[in-house]
């Protein structure tokens, strides 16, 4: 099987638990995805990386919220790349496909030539969920840390979640001669199931600037479980993770099945956006007609571009804001 065939897993994100060791996970394998969310801008290739990663985190975290919910990553920064952002739109309905987005904001003119990591500064790591209307949105925030976009996820897990959370992740382009290159990844996501609520000392955790991790939260029996099945993730192999010949069921018995895994349905996943012009249209329903007249262009038109999927939108001036016309006819 070539790497430029359409494999069966490919798109797809499998849930499954390790019964000995009390530990749930996911396998998550992205292609058509990856191509649909970095072919809509002109990414140098660290800023390529750093959207790919972020879109399979958000691929492997997003897999357990439910029915019509959305969770979002994002990552604010300091550095040359000033924000990633993703969102996982869970399904509508069973047996349909979960969507995921993502764009990133740089200055080109400041990245380096070192890691993509690199290209971050200062920031934060956040999570949130929109679990839908009525319902108050939660969101988590955690510093950036560590030395990638797995660590910070990691990072954030123990210390908003208090649950103890392991990637593995591998992604970037593949070649194949004859053939045009296309992105593809792959990664595994492990997390602990504590028997009770675990509780931190109030010194800190033992990681960067006294954040918590994983060794901070389990202990006695959880502890060994834990460090077990890091042990044998350890053992993953690059092309493995990314799966042009090896399917995800076939992976979890190769690493761990002395731990008894089981497998739960698959979740496909597409990429997809959700902007659309009657979206445009409520979001300027804020302004007065003099603010649109602002955002008029020499052309007599208000456009907006969507940053996720690069749609573009044209749009009246006189048919936008809360002093829009109507075209409602109410004579007799």
């Amino acid at each position: 099987m070539t790497l430029g065939s359409k494999i069966a897993w490919d798109d797809t994100v499998l849930p499954f638990q390790l019964d000995k060791s009390d530990t749930r996970g996911r396998v998550a394998r992205l292609d058509g995805v990856l191509e649909g969310v970095l072919k809509q801008h002109d990414y140098p290739p660290q800023v390529e990386a750093l959207v790919a990663e972020m879109a399979l985190l958000t691929a492997l975290i997003g897999q357990s919220i439910k029915l019509r919910w959305k969770l979002s990553l994002q990552v604010q920064s300091k550095g040359a790349v000033r924000m990633i952002a993703t969102d996982f739109y869970a399904p509508s309905e069973e047996g349909e496909p979960a969507m995921i987005r993502a764009y990133a904001k740089f200055d080109r003119e400041r990245l380096t030539d070192g890691d993509a990591f690199d290209q971050l500064g200062d920031g934060y790591f956040a999570i949130l969920i929109d679990q839908g209307e009525g319902m108050a949105p939660y969101q988590g925030i955690t510093p950036i840390s560590g030395n990638s976009l797995r660590a910070c996820a990691e990072t954030y897990f123990a210390q908003s979640e208090q649950l103890p959370t392991r990637f593995a992740l591998s992604f970037g382009r593949s070649t194949e001669p004859g053939m045009a290159e296309r992105w593809r990844a792959g990664g595994i996501m492990l997390q602990h199931m504590p028997r009770v609520s675990a509780t931190a000392g109030s010194e800190g955790g033992s990681g960067e600037g006294g954040l918590l991790e994983a060794r901070d939260i389990v202990h006695g029996e959880d502890e060994e479980n834990w460090n077990r099945v890091n042990l044998l993730l350890d053992t993953v192999e690059d092309m493995e993770l990314i799966g042009p010949a090896l399917p995800p069921t076939d992976l979890l018995v190769r690493l761990f099945h002395e731990e008894t895994p089981r497998v739960f349905e698959t979740q496909p996943v597409r990429f997809g956006c959700t902007c659309s012009e009657d979206r445009v249209r409520r979001a300027l329903s804020i302004y007065s007609a003099r603010d649109i007249e602002k955002m008029t262009t020499e052309e007599g038109t208000v456009t907006a571009d969507c940053q996720f999927c690069g749609a573009h939108y044209v749009l009246d001036p006189a048919t936008v804001g809360f002093e829009a016309e109507t075209g409602d006819d109410t004579s007799d």
